[in-house]
C-alpha cells in the first residue's frame, strides 16, 4: 500500500515497458493504475482521477495526444508525462502545446524518470511554506504532504482539483482570492469557461465537506469576486 497517496496512471500498449515501470513506482511508494489503450485510459482517468500520468504515444486504438487533449478539456491540471520513441522536435513542441507537462524519449533511465515524476508533481500543485506544515479550521484539517484532508477526523476524497483549490484557499485563509487568482493558480491557464469549472469544482467541495445550501462553514461564497477560506 503506498504511503505518499499519489496516484499514477500508465497508458503504455507494450507490456514489459508498462510492467517495468509500475515496479519503479510501486518500490517507491506510488500507487499504480495501468491502461494498454487510450479509451481505457480515458475511463480509468475519469474514474480514478490520477494524480500523474505517464502516457505513451503510440497506443493501439488512438495516438495518445488525444488522452492528453481529452484529460485537459476535462478541466484537469494532473500532469501528464509522455515516453515516446518519437524524438522529433517538433513532435515533442506539438504534444506539449497540447498540454503535456513533460516529455521524455525511450529508452530512459530509471533515475531520471523518478525525478521527472517527482518534478512534475512538485509543479503541479500548491505547496506549504515550511515542510509538514497543516491547516485547521473548524474541525478541517489540510495536510499538504500527504494531499489529505479531514473533517472531524474523518477523510474527504477530493480530486485533486478540489484538493489544489482547497489548499490555495487555505494557504490564504482569511483572504478572498478572486476567480482569475484562483483559476491562474490551479488551472495555470484560464477560458471561456473557467469561471464555471472552478464554480463547479466548488459546489462538489461544499457537498464534500456536508454544507448545506446556504451555509458556509469552511469557505465563504464573495458574490462575483472569489472565495475565502475562514481562518478561524
Amino acid at each position: 500500500m503506498s504511503n505518499n497517496k499519489y496516484k499514477v496512471l500508465i497508458v503504455d500498449d507494450e507490456a514489459n515497458i508498462c510492467s517495468f515501470i509500475a515496479a519503479i513506482l510501486e518500490s517507491n511508494g506510488y500507487q499504480v493504475l495501468t491502461a494498454d489503450t487510450c479509451a481505457q485510459g480515458r475511463m480509468i482517468f475519469a474514474s480514478h482521477h490520477p494524480d500523474l500520468i505517464v502516457l505513451d504515444l503510440g497506443l493501439p486504438d488512438a495516438d495518445g495526444s488525444e488522452l492528453v487533449g481529452a484529460v485537459r478539456a476535462a478541466g484537469s491540471a494532473a500532469p501528464i508525462l509522455v515516453l515516446s520513441a518519437r524524438s522529433d522536435e517538433g513532435e515533442k513542441i506539438r504534444v506539449l502545446d497540447l498540454g503535456a507537462n513533460d516529455y521524455i524519449t525511450k529508452p530512459f533511465g530509471t533515475g531520471e524518470l523518478l525525478a521527472r515524476v517527482r518534478a512534475a508533481l512538485r509543479n503541479a500543485r500548491p505547496g506549504p511554506a515550511v515542510p509538514g506544515q497543516m491547516f485547521r479550521v473548524r474541525g478541517l484539517a489540510i495536510d499538504y504532504d500527504t494531499r489529505t484532508v479531514t473533517l472531524d477526523g474523518a477523510e474527504v476524497r477530493l480530486t485533486q482539483t478540489e484538493f489544489n483549490i482547497v489548499a490555495l484557499l487555505a494557504q490564504h485563509a482569511g483572504k478572498v482570492l478572486t476567480y482569475s487568482a484562483l483559476i491562474q493558480g490551479v488551472w495555470g491557464t484560464a477560458d471561456a469557461g473557467s469561471v464555471k469549472k472552478l464554480q463547479v469544482n466548488m459546489a462538489n467541495i461544499r457537498k464534500k465537506l456536508g454544507a448545506r445550501p446556504g451555509e458556509n462553514p469552511y469557505i465563504l461564497n464573495e458574490l462575483g469576486v472569489g472565495y475565502r477560506m475562514y481562518s478561524e
